[in-house]
C-alpha cells in the first residue's frame, strides 16, 4: 500500500520533515518527504495499511512545534522504494 499526503498549516521550519522521517523509520515505512514552495510539506509513504494509518495519525499532529490545519490523503500506487528520504 502507498499513501500520498500534503500537510498544510505551520509545517515548515518546525522539524516536520525530520520528524516525519524519524516516525517512518520507526514504523518500517519507505518513502520521502519534502517542503513545497507553497508552504506545505509533501509526503509519500509505503508499507502495510495498518502501519500507514498509524503514520497518518502522527502526520495529523506532526512534531510539537507544528500546527497541522489540514492533511490531504490520497491512496496511490507504490513506487517500490526501499528507504525514507528527505528531498530538497
Amino acid at each position: 500500500m502507498s499513501v500520498h499526503l500534503i500537510a498544510r498549516g505551520r509545517v515548515q521550519g518546525v522539524w516536520f520533515r525530520a520528524g516525519t522521517r524519524e516516525q517512518a523509520l520507526q514504523l518500517g515505512l519507505c518513502g520521502w518527504t519534502k517542503n513545497c514552495p507553497d508552504g506545505t510539506v509533501e509526503i509519500h509513504a509505503e508499507g502495510e495499511k495498518e502501519i500507514l494509518e498509524q503514520f497518518i495519525s502522527w502526520c495529523r499532529k506532526g512534531p510539537p512545534a507544528a500546527q497541522v490545519s489540514t492533511l490531504d490523503i490520497e491512496w496511490v500506487e507504490p513506487q517500490g522504494l526501499t528507504t525514507f528520504e528527505i528531498l530538497h
